[in-house]
């Protein structure tokens, strides 16, 4: 029994160290900068940047199909599979279009121009050029699942009819944490605006 104690302390300060290394290493990552526009009770209208993405269009048509191929193609771009064995840093969040078929995109650090990235392995991932965008946004925890994203989506729906707030059918799932951290995790469903 003893044994079995010092176990599970030893394992529980090993998940408790790995959890402040995950949230550290989060506050030096680049994100999709914002302004927010409008605050409202359950989601936030907000002002998007222009921003340069990689991304990879999957034919699967759930995030439980497409999420992990999406990512491994994405990330393995990012940490070297380029023609320049070339590391390029991550970036937040992780974002999904939710449509017949689904794109995963990266943004690319500001720093980095479309002309003098590195061509990638993988010929499916392509460059997006996105323009400045108006959005609503609903807020969520946990990990993401297609139950989850399919409930947030018909109450950001749902709240912005009741604001009479007119949308376009363009929505996408943003995932900000890494699959290994546990605590804080922050999802959002958004929707453009027209």
């Amino acid at each position: 029994m003893k044994i079995l104690i010092i176990t599970l302390g030893v394992l529980g300060m090993g998940l408790g160290a790995m959890q402040l290394m995950a949230l550290k290493s989060q506050k030096n990552i680049e994100s999709y900068p914002y302004s927010v526009i409008e605050s409202h009770e359950n989601f936030e209208i907000r002002m998007y940047e222009s921003a340069l993405f990689t991304s990879v269009t999957l034919n699967d048509s759930t995030y439980k199909e497409a999420s992990g191929k999406g990512f491994s193609i994405l990330a393995g771009y990012i940490f070297g599979d380029n023609e320049r064995d070339q590391k390029i840093s991550m970036t937040s969040p992780v974002a999904m279009s939710l449509e017949d078929s689904i794109t995963m995109m990266f943004m690319v650090p500001k720093e980095l121009k479309k002309d003098s990235l590195p061509r990638p392995s993988e010929r499916a991932i392509e460059f997006v050029e996105a323009p400045p965008r108006k959005v609503a946004a609903i807020s969520f925890g946990g990990w993401a699942n297609d139950r989850k994203i399919k409930k947030y989506r018909k109450l950001l729906v749902r709240s912005l009819e009741k604001e009479g707030i007119e949308h376009t059918s363009r929505f996408s799932l943003l995932g900000y944490n890494p699959p290994f951290e546990l605590v804080n995790r922050r999802n959002e469903i958004i929707v453009e605006l027209p």
